[in-house]
């Protein structure tokens, strides 16, 4: 009985630790991605290589930070949504 509560607790905490660290990373990359491709994508690629005016180059980069966020969202919502939900503990047969 107590290795069977103790099991259940280890699982459970596995799965916190788990989801701890997938918000972790999509939380840490939903402020470095966005950030760093609207500074690269304005500085190197609309100023640099294409040669729009820097009013310009800050209005595109906006788009691509945006849609950066929303790719991270979307692939959050997908990690989300198939993550497994079973326990352990509920696979076993008695």
């Amino acid at each position: 009985m107590a290795d069977d509560l103790r099991s259940r607790i280890m699982g459970d905490e596995a799965r916190t630790n788990s989801v701890m660290k997938t918000m972790i990373l999509f939380s840490l990359s939903m402020i470095f991605f966005p950030v760093f491709l609207y500074f690269f994508s304005k500085s190197m690629f609309f100023q640099g290589v294409m040669g729009i005016s820097s009013q310009d180059s800050s209005f595109y980069a906006a788009f691509v930070a945006i849609g950066t966020v929303h790719i991270i969202l979307g692939l959050f919502l997908y990690t989300a949504f198939t993550e497994d939900t079973t326990r352990p503990s509920d696979l076993k047969a008695d």
